[in-house]
């Protein structure tokens, strides 16, 4: 068994609302501004906030100087990455479920058991910088589920049907970020994500 984020999403294939797609943009916009919403505040120009919504720098202080992970952080992170992934599953067109606040059956996501005294304790350090290589591929996966999505979305628009390879290229590019993002930013794993979708 895998020791990284597992990402699974049903996608509805055929039958799908053709309105709510062609209007997807603006139907997202109340869950864009509730994700936002946990964005850090910034009113100073000079500060740029990264990975807003996760509390990254608590965790890895507590895993380098306590060798422990909070749960409650824990709970938090998880809860966070499930929400935008059901967010994401909606934007791209993967679903016609309106993403909703808690755990659905449309999106899973599954984090691996967290042992934080199995955790390298200065891993945090260095994980961002080795995570380098996985950024660059995943930004080439980016622009291919770019693609994709513009494809199918049209094809949903025009026939109601999503094109089942376009999913698995979407949905691999979420899981794939979610695996990054487990590694070098949550910080639930040593195991290097492999660079496949």
């Amino acid at each position: 068994m895998s020791n990284q984020i597992e990402t699974q999403i049903d996608v509805s294939l055929t039958e799908r609302n053709r309105v709510t797609a062609l209007f997807r943009i603006i139907l997202v916009v109340p869950m864009a501004i509730f994700i936002g919403s946990f964005a850090p505040q910034q009113f100073d120009t000079t500060n740029t906030a990264w990975a807003a919504g996760f509390f990254i720098l608590p965790v890895a202080l507590t895993i380098v100087f306590r060798q422990a992970y909070p749960t409650y952080l824990l709970a938090f992170n998880e809860a966070f990455m499930s929400l935008s992934t059901r967010v994401d599953a909606y934007v791209l067109v993967l679903t016609d479920e309106y993403p909703s606040l808690e755990e659905n059956d449309v999106v899973s996501v599954t984090f691996p058991e967290v042992d934080p005294k199995a955790l390298n304790r200065y891993l945090p350090l260095v994980k961002w910088f080795l995570a380098i290589p996985l950024y660059i591929v995943g930004l080439v996966y980016a622009v291919y589920a770019f693609f994709l999505t513009i494809f199918a979305w049209a094809s949903v628009v025009l026939t109601g049907n999503y094109p089942e390879w376009c999913a698995e290229g979407v949905v691999g590019t979420i899981a794939y970020w979610n695996r990054i993002g487990g590694y070098a930013l949550l910080m639930v794993t040593d195991e290097y994500p492999t660079f496949s979708l």
